[in-house]
């Protein structure tokens, strides 16, 4: 490794040079990481729909191109730029799109993990330039995506989007907890703060909701119910703790909410919607008990479409709140959330469905769209 410190590597890279079309191994440049910076070598990434939508976006000002995806991964330390005191060369680490830079205020409050010293920006490059430190064999620029492109063999990424796990946990589970597991037990955890005996719903059984039942079921909710359209989620779900599944084409005429309060004597105590459609949102939140029942919004709404909710139910005592990255603070609570694994609390094994090697790569994005995976853990050298 310190014989590339400082210097350019080349290097392999799935490169997607205009949306909706397939990703191409190519070889690219990776600069040496400038101040603040962090130069990861790649062991394993996994696809997660938010790339898939970014991916098929069509033209617009956060469509991109040619551009790296990938925001799930797991590395080692190649090289440090200046001013890096928090990791050192050949440490394990786990590259994050929501940065944690400790400085401001938003990080050093317990209230919030929304760090108003970097921001989030989907078209962002990296945070100190807004440039992308990769470029083609004809020397132009390949863009960044969310401060990461872990899609590549060597990526760039902030030292505010890093955080140094212990080297125990596996490595294919360790890249689960870069995004998808971690935005999905934060919620319950940290954003809900399910207490044990609650009763939880869950609007869409992706990774994310299995995340979240999860979640809930290490902190011992008496009843889950697993909301989703594929009757297959609720054998899935299964492992995660679901206790019940409701299919809404199983409903007929009754409205979801009206199933949900039936089976809990008038309403989950939280509710969380996992798949962004402001219509199952508000189902959601028509779902949750009077008097303090939570509705926790993870989806994102793509589409800009407004909440249509009941005032009235607000002054009940319901609540409504967004979650972003399920709360978590990387650079503290991923190694809590590794710790937890490794003490045999937190189940991951069961999120990965599919492992392939990196010049399958275009498989996973197949497997994800037709709803056949979790997560397919894609090893760059397998």
């Amino acid at each position: 490794m310190e014989k590339t410190a400082g210097k350019p590597i080349r290097c392999r890279a799935a490169v997607c040079r205009a949306a909706g079309e397939a990703l191409v191994i190519e070889e690219i440049e990776v600069a040496a990481p400038k101040s603040y910076e962090v130069r990861i070598k790649a062991l394993c990434t996994s696809l997660c729909h938010s790339d898939v939508t970014f991916w098929k976006m069509p033209s617009s000002p956060m469509s991109i191109f040619p551009r790296i995806f990938g925001h799930e991964a797991v590395g080692v330390v190649e090289s440090v730029g200046e001013n890096v005191t928090d990791v050192n060369e050949g440490e394990i680490v786990v590259p994050v799109f929501f940065a944690n830079c400790e400085d401001c205020r938003d990080c050093k409050s317990k209230k919030s993990n929304v760090c108003t010293g970097f921001g989030f920006s989907p078209t962002q490059g990296m945070p100190g330039d807004g440039t992308s430190r990769s470029t083609d064999s004809s020397g132009e620029t390949v863009h960044n995506f969310f401060g990461v492109s872990s899609f590549s063999e060597y990526t760039v990424v902030d030292i505010a989007q890093v955080a140094k796990i212990s080297p125990e946990i596996p490595i294919d589970k360790a890249c689960l907890l870069s995004c998808g597991v971690s935005t999905g037990v934060g919620a319950a955890w940290k954003v809900a703060d399910v207490e044990e005996g609650s009763i939880v719903a869950i609007f869409g059984l992706g990774a994310v909701g299995l995340a979240v039942a999860e979640g809930a079921r290490i902190r011992r909710a008496s009843k889950i119910i697993g909301v989703d359209l594929n009757p297959e989620k609720f054998e899935i779900g299964k492992q995660f703790g679901l206790t019940d599944f409701i299919n809404p084409k199983d409903c007929g005429e009754k409205p979801v909410s009206e199933v949900i309060k039936e089976m809990t004597d008038g309403g989950a105590d939280y509710c969380f919607e996992c798949i962004g459609l402001a219509s199952v949102m508000n189902d959601a939140f028509t779902s949750c008990r009077g008097g303090w029942g939570k509705t926790i919004i993870l989806g994102v709404e793509m589409h800009g479409a407004p909440l249509n909710i009941d005032t009235y139910d607000l002054l009940r005592g319901k609540r409504i709140e967004g979650s972003f990255f399920g709360g978590i603070k990387a650079k503290t609570d991923i190694p809590l959330l590794v710790q937890s694994y490794l003490n045999k609390e937190l189940h991951l094994d069961g999120f990965i469905t599919h492992e392939i090697g990196f010049e399958e790569i275009n498989a996973a994005f197949d497997l994800l769209i037709q709803g056949k995976s979790l997560r397919c853990i894609i090893w760059m050298k397998k």
